[in-house]
This record gives C-alpha cells, sequence and structure tokens, in this order.
C-alpha cells in the first residue's frame, strides 16, 4: 500500500494537523519523470492495478490499467519522436476530457517534451497567441467541429505549427492518433541519465495559460517536479484512496484537471474516474456519483450550488467519504445545506494555476463553512501587508508564499515562458504575492476576502465582495452573483450585486428590496448591496471564473 508515496515522502501518516505541517516532507529526485516513475512503476509492481474509468453521454465505457497506459503511450511516444517531438518541444493538447490525453500526457512526458492544456473555447485568435508566445510545435485535438476550425484558421499566422493530430475522429489534413500509433511498438527505453534526451526535474513540464482577466494570459511554468507537489492536493486534501475511485469536474484545459485527474492522484494509487460530458447537467451528474459508487470527489462551488437546486437526496451518495471544492471560495449556506442532504461536510482548498493547493481543510481539521481551513506544508504560507510584514490575526493580508529563498516547494510554478522580467519581480524574490487578500482567526483558519482589486473601498469601509455574496446565496432566490463596487454621485462608490435568480423567481423591485433587508440581516448593514441587477449568467473567464472586473469596468469604474 502507498509504494510510490512512500518512496517520495519519508513519512505519510500523521497525527494531527500541527504534526502534518512540521514533519512533511517531499524528496524530489533529480531526475523525477511522472511517465517513468510513476505510470511505468505501477505497471512494473501492480500489472492490473487501475488507473482510468471512463465513460462519455454516448454510452461508451472504458477501463484503462497503469498497463494499459504505459504501453498505449510508448506507442504514442514512439508515433510522436517520428514527427519530429522530443525533449523542449511544446505541444498544445485541446482534448476535452477524452482517455487518450492521459496517454498523451505520459507520453510526453517520456519525450521530455512540453505540454500546454487548453481549453475547447479558445478562438483562432487565442490559438495564435499561445502558439507564438510558446513555438507550439504540434497540435493534438479532440474531433470537434468549433476546435479543428479555431486551429485551422491559427495555422497561417502559427510557422511553428508542424502538425495537426486529431483524436476520436477523422477530418482532411490532420493525423488520426489510432492510425499514428497502431502500427508502433508498445516498449520505451528511458534515456540513460545525463544523456541529452533524458530531462531532470528542473526541465519544464507543462505550461498553463492564465485565465486572462487582466491583460493577455501569462504562460505559467512548471517543471517536472510538478506532480509530486500534488500530493498535498490529492492525498491530503482531497483524501484520495488508493484502488478506489476518484472524479474532480474539470476538463483537461484547466489546471484544475492537474490538481485532481492525474498527478497526485496517480502517485497515491487511486483509480480516476472521468466523465466525458457534453454538458453540466446537474442530475446526470449525480446519477453519475451514484452509480459508479466513487469514493471521492471535488467540484467547484458552482456545481454544487446547481446540484442542490435538484432533489440532491433522492441519490445515493454514501460511497463518498470525502467531498472537496476549490476554483472559487465556498459560501457557508451552500456547505451546510450540502451536509444536511449528505450528512458530510464540504472540505474547501485554495491556490492557483501557480501551484498545488496551498490552504485547505486537511483529515485533521474540522471544516469551518466559510473558511479556506489552514496553510499547506513546505509553502510557509503567511498573510502579509504592503510592507512585507505578516499582520495579526483578524487583519487583512495579501496571501504569500515566504518559503522562496529556503527550498523551492515542488508544485509551485517556476516563472512566465519567455517573460524572464516579469518571472524576476513575481518570483525572484523573499516571497511570491498571490494577490488575493485573506483574515486569520485565533484558531489559524484562514478566512478569504477577495482579490486585491476586488475588494470593495466605499464611505471609508473595506468591504470584501465574498462577505456579501455569502449573504446573498443563502436567499432561495440566489444561485449564484457576483459582488462589485458601482459609482455613485454621492458616495463615490457603492455595493452592487449582479444576481443569477433561481428557477421560480422573476426580478422586481419587491424582491430587490427584500435581498437588501436580507443582506442587512445576514451580515453588517452597511455592506447591503444598493444596486441589485439581474442577469441569466455571470460574465466568467473561459476557466469559469466570475469576470468582477469586467462588471466594475462596464459600469465605468476602473482600477
Amino acid at each position: 500500500m502507498d509504494y510510490i508515496l512512500k518512496k517520495y515522502c519519508p513519512r505519510i501518516d500523521f497525527q494531527s494537523y500541527e504534526d502534518f505541517y512540521v514533519n512533511f516532507r517531499i524528496n524530489v529526485p533529480d531526475d523525477f519523470n511522472f511517465g517513468y516513475d510513476v505510470v511505468d512503476e505501477w505497471a512494473r509492481v501492480e500489472p492490473e492495478k487501475n488507473a482510468l474509468m471512463w465513460c462519455n453521454d454516448a454510452g461508451e465505457e472504458r477501463l484503462l490499467t497503469f498497463t494499459d497506459i504505459s504501453r498505449l503511450s510508448n506507442k504514442t511516444a514512439n508515433a510522436f519522436k517520428k514527427l519530429g517531438i522530443g525533449k523542449g518541444d511544446i505541444v498544445m493538447c485541446i482534448m476535452r476530457r477524452r482517455w487518450e490525453y492521459w496517454v498523451v500526457a505520459s507520453a510526453l512526458c517520456k519525450l521530455g517534451a512540453t505540454v500546454i492544456p487548453a481549453s475547447l473555447q479558445l478562438t483562432t485568435h487565442d490559438i495564435e497567441y499561445r502558439a507564438n508566445k510558446c513555438g507550439v510545435k504540434m497540435m493534438v485535438c479532440v474531433a470537434d467541429e468549433y476546435v479543428n476550425t479555431q486551429v485551422e484558421g491559427a495555422l497561417p499566422t502559427s510557422p511553428t505549427i508542424m502538425n495537426k493530430v486529431i483524436v476520436a475522429g477523422k477530418r482532411e489534413g490532420w493525423l488520426n492518433f489510432d492510425e499514428l500509433i497502431a502500427d508502433e511498438p508498445d516498449t520505451w527505453e528511458r534515456p540513460a541519465a545525463g544523456s541529452p534526451e533524458a530531462v531532470t526535474s528542473k526541465d519544464i513540464m507543462l505550461i498553463y495559460f492564465t485565465s486572462g482577466t487582466t491583460g493577455n494570459p501569462k504562460p505559467v511554468m512548471h517543471n517536472y517536479a510538478h506532480p509530486l507537489g500534488h500530493i498535498l492536493t490529492a492525498k491530503y486534501w482531497q483524501q484520495v484512496r488508493e484502488n478506489c475511485l476518484h472524479m474532480s469536474v474539470t476538463d483537461s484545459g484547466w489546471a484544475k484537471f492537474g490538481w485532481g485527474k492525474i498527478y497526485g492522484q496517480w502517485i497515491a494509487g487511486a483509480t480516476i474516474f472521468a466523465y466525458d460530458m457534453d454538458k453540466f447537467v446537474p442530475t446526470k451528474l449525480l446519477q453519475h456519483m451514484q452509480d459508479y459508487k466513487l469514493t471521492t470527489f471535488c467540484a467547484p462551488p458552482t456545481m454544487y450550488r446547481f446540484m442542490l437546486q435538484e432533489d440532491v437526496a433522492s441519490y445515493d451518495l454514501s460511497s463518498i467519504q470525502n467531498f472537496a471544492t476549490a476554483g472559487e471560495p465556498l459560501n457557508a449556506e451552500v456547505s451546510v445545506k450540502w451536509e444536511k442532504l449528505t450528512g458530510k461536510k464540504i472540505r474547501e482548498g485554495f491556490g492557483q494555476t501557480e501551484g498545488p493547493v496551498l490552504i485547505a481543510t486537511f483529515p485533521w481539521i474540522e471544516p469551518h463553512p466559510g473558511s479556506l481551513g489552514k496553510p499547506s506544508p513546505l509553502l510557509n504560507i503567511r498573510l502579509l501587508d504592503d510592507d512585507g510584514h505578516e499582520v495579526p490575526d483578524g487583519d487583512e493580508g495579501a496571501v504569500c508564499v515566504t518559503s522562496l529563498k529556503q527550498a523551492y516547494p515542488p508544485g509551485l510554478f517556476v516563472g512566465y515562458y519567455g517573460m524572464p522580467e516579469e518571472t524576476a519581480e513575481t518570483v525572484g524574490g523573499e516571497y511570491y504575492n498571490l494577490h488575493d487578500m485573506a483574515w486569520r482567526d485565533s484558531q489559524g483558519y484562514i478566512s478569504f476576502v477577495g482579490r486585491n482589486d476586488d475588494v470593495i473601498k466605499c464611505s471609508g469601509y473595506r468591504i470584501s465582495p465574498f462577505e456579501v455574496e455569502s449573504a446573498l446565496v443563502k436567499h432561495d432566490a440566489v444561485i449564484e452573483c457576483a459582488v462589485t463596487a458601482a459609482p455613485d454621485p454621492i458616495r463615490g462608490l457603492v455595493v452592487k450585486a449582479t444576481v443569477v435568480l433561481a428557477a421560480g423567481y422573476a426580478p422586481s423591485d419587491e424582491l430587490t428590496k427584500e435581498l437588501q433587508t436580507w443582506v442587512k440581516k445576514e451580515t453588517a448593514p452597511y455592506k447591503y448591496p444598493r444596486i441589485v441587477e439581474y442577469t441569466d449568467e455571470l460574465p466568467k473567464t473561459i476557466g469559469g471564473k466570475i469576470k468582477r472586473k469586467l462588471i466594475r469596468t462596464q459600469d465605468g469604474v476602473h482600477d
């Protein structure tokens, strides 16, 4: 049990959070490579160990062992090598939740290449920008008319792209993945340490582009040690169990996929459950959670909110031992309702594209609804003021990783591709500032306030948008909302709520007054929204995060 975990963690069992925080360690070998040291190693020691349970809305289903992933990734590595892909080459993948993604990602590790996971929603301009920013050499995409058309539109202005491979379909001008690997050998030899083809843990394995809420998205670089950092994410926050099914709801284009659907989970020996849904339908997701008897589950808060609009109690979710959430802060009311219906709390986690889980409700911590939990070990999380000094309990500070000059933590990004000045400014000093504001209580629990530029400064007060949003979603009429600053001729700025209503509710002056009164009772009266605007959906990044800045800009508020 825990065979691979024990290779990299001197201790994996702890008596308390304090014991965990002080004594947890990750050993990072100089030549660590996820493709060989996790995928191939599980295939060697437990050939029949299940790696991936995949299904989709068309009724297709596929169960793959680590031996299957190992052999298929070997075939893929051989095929990609013939296409000129080798150490340091960059490949962009737009593959949704297709089972082939796990194969391709493992193969690229074995080749020493770098993968850029990308979203189905990217436009021609988005693809062109990423391809030229990083010198993308090959595209691997799912068969999808929109995706394939956008890629083809980018080719004339993306001269570095030499090949394009299509998965789960055929298209003129594209290489078919199944045909490409069909006749390749299923063996692949690991390059000798120190040889030109071998990678070190400091080579770049992965590039994510940030969601781009301000300016152009930045290419966030992670090295080959990155998967080891997600031991924190999978083993100690999501609490995945070896040989049990874990599901994180996300597609392969997002850092959430790296958080929840491959790295830490496979290191811990869990089996990934991948439901390749055409679109999110709460009842279908609940049915799959029940029918496949998942053991652990993670989804963004929005999905929990929409599932709570359904009859959750009618589904048997008793097999699920741990519910987790990340991506946006979890409103306390959602957590309370979920526990009432399922008997289990939701454990929150906090982080960014730039790292593993940074703050979470770990196993020894009782979840406090509305709180993120406590800091992860290794990263030395501190809440700092503008001068870099730690703030006292109760005061707001910026969440910062302060271990950069001690022992650079595995899993944390190492800079921005092709942007040395920005890299030096961000991670070249004593600490990395996330620019997320939070406060800590006397028990060490950390609560989210908001992005530094989202905090509302009104009539001499600093108002947390998350606190007002949390009050609003307690009302049955509100599914989700965004709270921002709006201009006012007398007060300068006032609080505005942009609200998505639940079924059965319609906008009205009476409902607006009711929501305003509700907030006054749920939190300090001065925080209530003087403006309430109704909408069918909130503007979001392609990563699913609310674009509060866009709402502010449309209202004439400029940061």
